[in-house]
Parts: structure tokens; C-alpha cells; sequence
């Protein structure tokens, strides 16, 4: 599987990158397996990811939850949460 994952805001700036063009394993079925992997790519991703209840996904552009399942997913996104007023 080939996907495209997308960073904003300081997720972005903590992994460093905006986009990715990733092929994780085949083990990696949902949100949650992809985070775990991801955390293991690089110590940024690792700090990204630390705490997920500062993190919101989207799976080809609708928001989730982590245990979202990704098979045929195309791009998958990280933000923080938003808050408007």
C-alpha cells in the first residue's frame, strides 16, 4: 500500500515535514497501526505522536478515529484539534 500522509499545524513542524508518500507494512490496517510505525521512522515522529489526544485524523479527507481502518486509504492527515470563537 502506498499512501499519502499529510501534516499540519505543529504536527507538521514536529516531524519536520508537511507530506510523506509512505508504504508501510502490510501489518499496518488502521490509524493506530500507522501511528505506532510512524513512531518508529524517526525520534520526531516519535515526539509527533506522544500524546494522540492532541491529535485529530482524517482518512481520505473524513475526519476518525485511530482504529479507522486505512486498506484502501489514499491520504491520510494529522492536525491538532480546532477551536474557533
Amino acid at each position: 500500500m502506498s499512501v499519502t500522509v499529510l501534516y499540519f499545524a505543529w504536527v507538521k513542524e514536529k516531524v519536520g515535514v508537511g507530506l510523506e508518500s509512505l508504504s508501510p507494512p502490510e501489518s499496518v490496517r488502521t490509524v493506530s497501526d500507522l501511528v505506532d510505525w510512524l513512531k518508529l521512522q524517526s525520534p520526531s515522529h516519535a515526539e509527533a505522536f506522544s500524546d494522540l489526544s492532541q491529535i485529530r485524523v482524517a482518512v481520505d479527507q473524513v475526519h476518525g478515529p485511530f482504529d479507522a481502518a486505512i486498506d484502501d486509504a489514499k491520504e491520510i492527515a494529522f492536525f491538532p484539534p480546532v477551536t474557533g470563537g
